[in-house]
């Protein structure tokens, strides 16, 4: 071994294994701090890349999953309107058939048209307030329900406005009907007749656009879950083998001090070739 005041190759040698254990240290801390083993591109550019992408899809499915939510509502409430509107057709078809009978006096006629009046009213109340979020399934309007089914949002579920107004397209009795002759009940029962018919398709219509809502949002949590466990493969940090990695190095660093404070002593030994 060479002696030398101005060349301490073994403090030099002491030195960079002790910055090199000093950064892995760092990195396990970082490691631990932020639960990931990558956290950023100088990490591993490429893992990165990956994760940032299925973040953004994951992110993504997130809307996906609100749109969904919000279609899911709103098909819900008309859905149950429109159940709403064919219990009360088939009320009032009960009391125009009762007041089909030629034989009814006119205290009875008048009550039964009392109580029609009141049931067609229903479905006016009905109709107006079957809205979620501003939209209205089943009302004179245009709305539809269009919902979202992709993280690029480039595939949707659609489902079609439905007429339930009176003397709208799919109800037949007008707002002004009425069972107060015979002739008046015999005209009704065909509206009605016919009513029940359309809006028993409509039923069907909307529940099978509300059912396929739930579907694509049961798929829908599966694939955020899906991706969200990718993520976690890729960039989460192995917690019980970066604790044994943060004892093992935390020892070395140790050492490393020692190490580097035992080469730096060297140099002295020099002194006794003097005599010193």
């Amino acid at each position: 071994m060479a002696f030398s005041v101005n060349t301490n190759a073994s403090a030099l040698s002491a030195l960079l294994n002790l910055n090199n254990t000093t950064r892995d240290l760092e990195k396990t801390q970082t490691n631990i701090n932020t639960g990931l083993k990558i956290s950023s591109a100088k990490d591993n550019a490429a893992i990165f890349s990956i994760a940032q992408k299925l973040r953004a899809d994951l992110r993504g499915y997130n809307a996906v999953k609100q749109s969904l939510d919000r279609s899911i509502s709103t098909t819900d409430i008309a859905l149950a309107a429109a159940g709403s509107i064919s219990d009360l057709l088939i009320e009032m078809k009960e009391k125009t058939v009762a007041a089909s009978d030629s034989g009814l006096d006119a205290t009875s006629r008048t009550a039964l048209n009392e109580d029609f009046a009141a049931l067609r009213d229903q479905i006016s109340t009905i109709v107006a307030n079957a809205e979620f979020n501003g939209t209205n399934l089943i009302d004179a309007g245009t709305d539809a329900v269009v919902a979202i089914t992709n993280p690029n949002a480039t595939q949707t579920i659609s489902i079609a406005h439905q007429n339930l107004t009176l003397g709208g397209g799919n109800v037949d009795i007008t707002a002004t009907q009425t069972i107060t002759t015979q002739a008046d009940a015999t005209v009704a029962l065909a509206a009605i007749t016919a009513s029940l018919t359309k809006v028993s398709a409509v039923l069907t219509k909307l529940g099978a656009g509300g059912k396929s809502l739930e579907s694509q949002r049961i798929f829908a949590d599966k694939i955020s879950d899906t991706i969200e466990v990718g993520i976690g493969n890729l960039v989460d940090a192995n917690m019980a083998k970066e604790s044994a990695n943060l004892q093992s190095l935390q020892v070395k660093q140790q050492l490393g001090v020692q190490a580097l404070s035992i080469a730096n002593q060297a140099p002295q030994s020099i002194l006794s070739l003097f005599g010193q």
